[in-house]
């Protein structure tokens, strides 16, 4: 998440759209009027949650899943990371849509189906807006709450657009309700969220977005790129202090949801880059010896015990465009900065 020797105070590009002219699009049908709903079929079940969170805290090597760092305040924390100057994904994957946005949107067109993952605050979707021109949105988020309130703003800016938020976990199924066009799907994933899986659980979700696509759809997403081992671990460092808050408030989430008492004093937080597995990881470390209790189950950690809380992988151009030929898509154009820290790429079913 973060470079250090970069001026604080320095804030990110702002995106500036260049005119793109394009052929009239067809006339709009009744399924083109505006339309807006929000379909949550993501809904928190305790029992499963609980199952879950306990297996990973009493493993050899406790784990949680990323998804469990955002909650609301999770959410924000992670808005906040992506405005400061040393997380160069965000500010990176801006300029290479900024700098190569006629020829994107030529690669993609207008018009589509347009489905972003993770969507967030939906803010990098809405600055392709006036470009792409969606006849449909349609964000998607396990944070619902977080997601309700995104797209309401993004209604009141947009009338014309036909919107519907869905609060889903896409990370296991990909089965989109009805209401979602099936014509000209174009799936966004940005800010190289794909670097949170497994090499093979990444080919698995790409597979399932390149089913989902249909024949005539594709996917846009971010990719951050293997690169110095200062700068990756700096990116998820920074010196102010917002990742570690980010990941430290997972364990509030947790005393949330299985009625744990982890004291966040007790705990602090570790980032960097693991050169042998070629990702990131990011762990909560205990700083004492330190019993933890929660309903049902309890576990004592010893001092320098580890809860591992996220792992990003970064990628190879030639080693992520192997895996989008594994997930089954054909043709694929990409886009870099200068120093190929980021790529943006296209990828289409045919």
């Amino acid at each position: 998440m973060i470079t250090k020797n970069l001026a604080l105070h320095c804030p990110p590009p702002k995106l500036e759209f260049q005119q793109v002219c394009f052929e009239p699009m067809a006339p709009i049908s009744e399924l083109d009027l505006p339309h807006h709903g929000f379909l949550q079929l993501y809904r928190k079940d305790p029992a499963a949650i609980r199952a879950e969170l306990e297996e990973g805290l009493q493993a050899p090597v406790a784990a949680v899943s990323p998804k469990y760092l955002y909650d609301a305040l999770g959410s924000k924390l992670f808005e906040a990371i992506c405005e400061l100057p040393e997380y160069y994904p965000t500010r990176t994957e801006t300029a290479i849509i900024e700098a190569h946005l006629p020829d994107i949107a030529r690669s993609t067109g207008r018009g589509a189906t347009f489905i972003d993952l993770g969507a967030g605050n939906c803010a990098k979707a809405e600055r392709l807006f006036p470009v792409l021109q969606p006849r449909q949105y349609v964000p998607i988020d396990i944070s619902v709450e977080f997601l309700r309130e995104a797209v309401e703003r993004l209604r009141q800016r947009y009338p014309m657009i036909r919107m519907t938020g869905v609060g889903m976990d896409f990370s296991n199924s990909l089965d989109l309700p009805e209401g979602i066009r099936r014509d000209k799907r174009l799936f966004f994933y940005p800010g190289s969220s794909i670097g949170n899986f497994t090499t093979d659980d990444a080919a698995a979700l790409l597979g399932r977005i390149r089913d989902a696509c249909g024949p005539d759809g594709g996917l846009l997403i971010g990719v951050d790129l293997v690169k110095n081992k200062e700068v990756l671990d700096a990116a998820y460092d920074d010196a102010v202090g917002v990742t570690a808050a980010f990941n430290l408030n997972m364990l509030r989430h947790l005393n949330t949801l299985v009625d744990a008492d982890f004291d966040v004093r007790d705990w602090r937080h570790l980032g960097f880059f693991n050169e042998a597995l070629g990702r990131i990881e990011m762990h909560l470390e205990a700083r004492r010896d330190v019993r933890v209790r929660w309903d049902g189950g309890q576990r004592l950690f010893r001092q320098g015990e580890r809860i591992h809380t996220e792992s990003s992988y970064k990628y190879t151009r030639h080693g992520f465009l192997q895996l989008l030929e594994r997930a089954g898509f054909g043709s694929v154009r990409t886009w870099t900065d200068e120093r190929e820290w980021f790529m943006v790429c296209h990828a289409s079913v045919m």
